[in-house]
């Protein structure tokens, strides 16, 4: 497979982005709206949305908190305008960039998510980005993260492996953010938030190979 940049990947695949996510992916139907009644719903809360998209939770958050105030950050333009149309009457600020350089700044949001977007990365890229979240939230703040991940650590080395060798045949930047999965086992994943400073970190549900976690500080 020819692996494509991040944001390039998005961006072409925007049209039918939506229907793709709720019909293709198992248990979005579910896991949407319950990543969603999750976050705080009181007027005025302050969610910071990691690798927002074109804002699928967004659309059960605001039916049900119209006055939250919400921060995305997306790597795709694209993905933001289309976002930023839906949800013209709210109050949103929108964040071309990647999240591990953006500053989050510190106890800010009273709740933090990220819906099918962090299975990218390695736990070390985590865990910078972790400890920068946890210090952006509120004393009560917590962290909602509804994603992909491993079977095994076996499967996770494997992907990470498979990532490697398709840059070198490539020839591409090593450093780039590429469009493969490396998902993370749950356990893993849970072992890197507690690392980052997250004091109670649980799974909530699960569809499939997609898990919701909640941490918080």
């Amino acid at each position: 497979m020819k692996l494509e940049k991040m944001d390039a990947f998005f961006a072409a695949r925007l049209s039918g982005y939506d229907e793709h996510m709720m019909t293709e992916i198992e248990g979005a139907k579910e896991f949407y709206p319950y990543t969603a009644a999750l976050l705080p719903g009181e007027p005025g809360a302050r969610v910071l949305d990691l690798g927002c998209g074109t804002g699928l939770e967004l659309e059960y958050y605001f039916a049900a908190n119209g006055g939250a105030s919400v921060v995305g950050i997306d790597l795709s333009e694209e993905m933001l305008s289309a976002l930023e149309r839906k949800f013209s009457s709210r109050t949103i600020e929108l964040i071309c960039g990647s999240y591990f350089d953006v500053p989050f700044g510190e106890n800010r949001f009273d709740a933090a998510v990220s819906v099918e977007s962090l299975h990218h990365f390695t736990a070390e890229q985590k865990l910078k980005l972790y400890r920068k979240l946890n210090a952006a939230l509120t004393g009560k703040g917590f962290f909602v993260l509804t994603d992909y991940f491993a079977e095994s650590r076996e499967a996770e080395r494997l992907y990470f492996s498979e990532l490697e060798r398709l840059k070198r045949e490539q020839g591409l930047e090593p450093a780039a953010f590429y469009h493969y999965d490396t998902p993370l086992t749950v356990e893993h994943e849970m072992e890197v938030l507690k690392e980052a400073g997250f004091g109670d970190v649980r799974p909530l549900r699960s569809w499939g190979n997609t898990c919701a976690l909640l941490a918080r500080r």
